[in-house]
């Protein structure tokens, strides 16, 4: 018996995992972890091979072919119209494939994200959900370094603290969910998962500068007015309006409370953002002292 549960173990492990979102903070950090275990993995994206395009359903069933798992990084955010049904659609996709674990990534705080996730509650598939707040990582990797570097960050009035999470905590419950058996500890659950503590914008920011030995301002301005900076800096009108409408729903102060999620899945507190400045700050991202 020993013997054939072995060799079951090493026919699954054979078979690669469908990584979605393979560039993205949590799916790079998802392929990092499943591939330093040694375990075999796809990366789900335009450029790889199979591709996968969201865009083009006629990529999905090449990409799913043969693989044992797939994480679930919607692209460029559930909240974007269309995005539920594709991402139903895509459940449906892997279904007919024959795999059963499937791990979503969610946003905390969106409706359609909550829409999509009942898409995959409704399924027949053996699902996990990660519902996560905003990332620390967004101040390192995009979204707010380039301004941070510059040493001025302009940002909208009304923004609610936001208990970000760190995007590490946030792939290692992925990968435990995406390993775990059919029907074991992570399936069918919802992880809420945010940091331990609840900060503004401007406190991360002079935190962040604290760290990185340097001035860094923090401008805030009307949102109106913010919207119409985007615009001139020439960011396209769709990431715009996505930015405006996660910034008016998002940080409208829903979000603010500390949820248990990470500790209910590794069973240790999440990360704390002086943990994430003393592991960044070092890497010179943020620029060097003024």
């Amino acid at each position: 018996m020993a013997i054939d549960q072995t060799r079951s173990q090493a026919r699954d492990d054979a078979r690669p995992i469908l990584v979605l979102g393979a560039h993205g903070k949590t799916g790079a950090r998802v392929m990092a972890l499943l591939q330093a275990a040694g375990h075999a993995v796809r990366a789900g994206s335009r450029n790889a091979r199979p591709a996968f395009d969201w865009n083009d359903r006629a990529t999905w069933g090449p990409a799913l072919e043969g693989v044992r798992a797939v994480y679930i990084a919607y692209q460029p955010d559930l909240c974007v119209p269309g995005a539920v049904e594709t991402v139903r659609a895509f459940c449906e996709a892997i279904a007919r494939a024959g795999v059963r674990k499937t791990v979503l990534l969610s946003g905390r705080g969106e409706p359609e994200a909550e829409d999509a996730e009942n898409a995959l509650r409704a399924s027949a598939l053996d699902w996990t959900i990660v519902r996560a707040s905003w990332f620390f990582q967004n101040f390192s990797e995009n979204y707010f370094l380039e301004e941070i570097v510059a040493g001025e960050i302009t940002l909208p009035e009304g923004l609610a603290p936001e208990p970000f999470v760190d995007a590490d905590d946030i792939a290692e419950i992925a990968v435990a969910a995406l390993l775990d058996p059919e029907g074991g500890r992570h399936g069918g659950q919802l992880y809420e998962l945010t940091g331990p503590e609840a900060l503004d914008f401007p406190e991360a920011i002079r935190r962040i500068g604290q760290a990185a030995q340097r001035g860094i301002g923090c401008r805030i301005v009307t949102m109106d007015d913010y919207a119409a900076a985007l615009g001139q800096a020439g960011l396209p009108s769709d990431l715009a309006w996505l930015v405006i409408y996660l910034f008016k729903t998002v940080l409208d102060g829903r979000n603010t409370p500390v949820a248990d999620g990470v500790q209910r899945a590794l069973d240790r507190p999440p990360r704390s953002f002086a943990d994430y400045l003393a592991r960044t700050a070092p890497t010179g991202v943020w620029g060097a002292a003024s």
